[in-house]
């Protein structure tokens, strides 16, 4: 049985456009924020033992520049939405709005 989970961070890291032949890669936070969750969901399985993965979708406003994927970055005002089987993602995973995020080139 998969079981939504929360992946606390402080940062991420995208490369530009894949096909590039120079990967520039950008750094991502919070705005005003010192950590932020990203949907993800985890299971147990008997073939595998204990697995999660990150949820990815297309990119909000902040990301669609840089890289044509992001992770599911939650709204705090959904980070106990995600983790009840009762709420349909469909109303969760959404781009955060323009501004949210500070980006920084670092490669």
């Amino acid at each position: 049985m998969d079981r939504s989970l929360n992946v606390h961070i402080t940062e991420f890291t995208t490369p530009e456009d894949p096909k590039k032949k120079r990967k520039d890669k950008w750094l991502f936070t919070m705005k005003g924020q010192r950590w932020f969750c990203i949907a993800g969901i985890w299971r147990n399985s008997p073939a595998v033992g204990e697995a999660f993965t990150m949820l990815t979708m297309k990119p909000g406003p902040d990301i669609a520049p840089f890289h044509d994927r992001q992770i599911a970055i939650l709204d705090r005002a959904d980070w106990t939405d995600w983790l009840d089987p009762a709420v349909s993602a469909k109303l969760i995973l959404k781009p955060l709005p323009a501004g949210s995020l500070h980006v920084e080139q670092v490669g």
